[in-house]
Order: structure tokens, then C-alpha cells, then sequence
């Protein structure tokens, strides 16, 4: 544990000597704060036209969970889904370009101390980048009434989606010496991911219950309603320990290969 430990600090510490980590942090709480906002303006621009109308019906279906809350959350999976390969594309692709790859395989640290440490150490930099978002939620529960069960559910689909998204960026930068390349790959697997349910409306039933299940939006989607299922879970989880058992091949193959 104390050598994947050591291994997720040098990768946290790496990404902040960097000015990726900055950029990535103050782009994602830009638009965060853009989005949030937006939301909220319109918020409130409903309530006072609906009670400026007296529709007292329209203003008790207002809910701040449901106008403000689960439209940032989305938004917020589409950023990520730009701003992961950004994140990991350098994970095993700046080794390799630098020449530290080569030493990092040779030394005494076994490739699941490898692959785990450098999970760790790119996911705590994502809760760092998630947790500084937590204002939106604080100035709506400071303000507001919004209900705190679909807020945390909500995070925590986000933080498993992050995990997985991660994930498949590890391995696509343990596929390649080119942090572009391992960028490009990591962007479209993730875009294919958020896009495969589309065409569920159009397919046949089986096809349509099999894009739905695949795609990360409809098990997330679930959780920004407050809704934690097992199934959901265990999606999450299953993509992880994939994407990490391909890691774990690719850089095993390149250890053999020394």
C-alpha cells in the first residue's frame, strides 16, 4: 500500500508542477460557474413570472433539484468528458516520451502497484477539481431549500463516472508515447460512451435495452434523481476493473518487452 500510495503523490504532485492542472481546474469552475448561473437566472426568472401570474401551481412544481441542480450535474459530464483526456493523457505517455518509463518497469514496484498508483493519484486530483465545485450546492442550501439526498447521489455518479473516464484514459495513454494520440483515443471512447444511447429511440427493443445499459448518461441519469440502484453500481464498477485489467496488460506487455 505504501508504495502505491507513494506512486498516486508523485502523480498528483507531477500534474500541479504543470500548468495542465491549473489550466484544467480553472476552465472546469469557469464554466461550472457559468452554467450554474445561467440555471439560476433562470430559476428565478420563472418564479417571478409565474408569481407575477399567481399560477400557484407552476411555482410549487418549481424545484431547485430538478431546474438547477441536475441540469449542472450534466453539464458537468460533458466537460468531463473533455477535460479527463487532458488530464490523462500524460499518465504513462509523458514516461515513455521522457525515458522514466523504462526505469519506473525496471524497479522493485509490481505493475498493479503501478496502475493503482497512478489511479489514485489522478482521482484525487478529480475530487479536488469536483469538491471545488461544491459551492454551487452550498449558495443553493445556504439560499435556498433544495433537497440533499439527489445532490450527494448526483455527486457520487459523477465522481464513478469520473472514475471510469479515468480509467479508460490510463489505458489509452499506456498504449502510446504520444500524449495527442493518447488524448484523441481517450476522447472518442469516452464520446462513444456518452453517445450510445442515442439511437435507442429508433432500434428494436433488445438493441434499444442494450444502448441504454451501456451508456454512462441513462445509469447516471438515475442517480441525479436521488435514485442509488445496485445496477448502477455495478456498471460503474465493472467498466473500472475493465479499463484497469487492459491498463494492467498493456503495461505488463511492456515490461516483458524490456
Amino acid at each position: 500500500m505504501r508504495n502505491i500510495l507513494a506512486i498516486a503523490g508523485k502523480e498528483l504532485r507531477s500534474l500541479f508542477v504543470s500548468p495542465i492542472a491549473y489550466v484544467v481546474l480553472t476552465g472546469f469552475l469557469l464554466l461550472g460557474g457559468w452554467f450554474f448561473f445561467n440555471m439560476l437566472f433562470r430559476f428565478s426568472y420563472l418564479l417571478t413570472l409565474y408569481t407575477g401570474i399567481q399560477n400557484a401551481g407552476a411555482v410549487q412544481a418549481l424545484n431547485l433539484n430538478e431546474y438547477v441542480i441536475a441540469p449542472l450535474l450534466n453539464d458537468f459530464t460533458i466537460v468531463l468528458v473533455i477535460m479527463i483526456p487532458l488530464i490523462t493523457m500524460r499518465a504513462f505517455a509523458e514516461e515513455k516520451r521522457s525515458g522514466t518509463y523504462e526505469l519506473l518497469l525496471t524497479s522493485p514496484l509490481t505493475v498493479a502497484e503501478i496502475v493503482l498508483g497512478k489511479l489514485l493519484g489522478l482521482l484525487a486530483f478529480v475530487a479536488i477539481m469536483l469538491g471545488l465545485t461544491g459551492i454551487y450546492p452550498l449558495i443553493l442550501i445556504f439560499y435556498g431549500n433544495p433537497e440533499l439526498g439527489p445532490i450527494a447521489a448526483g455527486y457520487l455518479g459523477l465522481f464513478l463516472m469520473a472514475s471510469v473516464f479515468v480509467s479508460i484514459g490510463l489505458f489509452a495513454s499506456a498504449l502510446t508515447d504520444n500524449q495527442i494520440i493518447a488524448a484523441v483515443i481517450c476522447f472518442v471512447v469516452l464520446l462513444l460512451l456518452y453517445i450510445l444511447s442515442w439511437p435507442a429511440e429508433t432500434a428494436g427493443g433488445g438493441i434499444a435495452g442494450l444502448l441504454k445499459y451501456l451508456s454512462v448518461v441513462d445509469h447516471f441519469n438515475e442517480m441525479v434523481k436521488g435514485v442509488i440502484d445496485t445496477r448502477d453500481l455495478v456498471y460503474f464498477l465493472t467498466l473500472l476493473i475493465l479499463s484497469l485489467f487492459l491498463t494492467h496488460r498493456a503495461v505488463e506487455a511492456s515490461r516483458q518487452a524490456q
